[in-house]
């Protein structure tokens, strides 16, 4: 049986479960990396989630692209799930912290 996936829901060949791995630590990296008054781990672990499949579509908007392979999605994960928990933060009140 196979399963059609929409062309957005890409997730490049990645098996499911090591990306939703990927996006857990990236959200729980990113959370300790931006500044701003925090969710609690459980919403900041999936912004990371989100975020890791947001990440290649935001570097593919400026024109970056790294590659294949674990640490390259890693890092992808890590750059989408900041700049998605900025907005957040800055969408829920700021970036101060309590």
């Amino acid at each position: 049986m196979t399963i059609s996936v929409p062309g957005w829901l890409n997730l490049g060949g990645t098996d499911p479960l090591v990306f939703l791995v990927v996006g857990l630590l990236a959200g729980a990296l990113a959370r300790r990396a931006v500044v701003g008054r925090g969710h609690g781990l459980l919403v900041d672990l999936v912004v990371g989630v989100i975020g890791a499949f947001l990440g290649p579509h935001l570097l593919a908007l400026v024109g970056i692209g790294l590659g294949s392979g674990l640490i390259s999605e890693a890092v992808v994960a890590f750059i989408g799930a900041a700049a998605l928990l900025l907005v957040v933060n800055a969408l829920s009140g700021g970036l101060r912290r309590r």
